[in-house]
């Protein structure tokens, strides 16, 4: 039970996505239903509820906020990160995903292809400065980390 059943993005501040952030979005928040694993470490010898999880992803004052509540609305904890280690790699990460969608409409296979394991290499980068700021806060995995860093990619579009 230690996943995220329901996510939601705070997004009403943003500018409407391109159309392909918004692919980028759907994909990653129906991959992360379909299969992530998230677990609340216990802190404090407090009690944790068990999942699954509400997980709210937004930006609030400069700062990335996690909001995790049971399925029954029970908050199961809050924390708040800050955005600086992500600046730059999502700031990559936005730039490397236009090349790779300029090329996608007019460069041969093996450019493609040379755009994307660059591209899906900062997005690794990305996923584990993402595991390294939840450390003692929740535990992911590799693909849920992956998944949530493109929604943190997503809710930094156009800000």
């Amino acid at each position: 039970m230690s996943r995220i059943s329901h996510i939601e993005l705070d997004d009403r501040n943003l500018p409407p996505p391109t159309p392909e952030i918004e692919q980028e979005r759907k994909v990653a928040m129906f991959d992360l239903i379909e299969e992530n694993s998230f677990d609340l470490p216990a802190r404090d010898d407090r009690a944790i509820p068990a999942g699954p999880y509400h997980l709210g992803l937004a930006i609030r004052d400069k700062r990335l906020v996690f909001d995790i509540n049971t399925e029954e609305g029970e908050k199961a904890a809050e924390f708040h990160l800050s955005l600086s280690p992500f600046r730059q790699v999502v700031k990559d990460y936005y730039q490397i995903c236009e090349s790779y969608f300029n090329a996608v409409k007019n460069m041969p296979p093996s450019q493609i292809e040379t755009i994307d394991m660059a591209r899906r290499g900062i997005h690794n980068e990305g996923s584990r400065v993402l595991q390294e700021r939840l450390e003692g806060k929740a535990e992911i995995d590799t693909d849920t980390a992956r998944r949530l860093f493109t929604l943190i990619c997503v809710l930094h579009y156009g800000g």
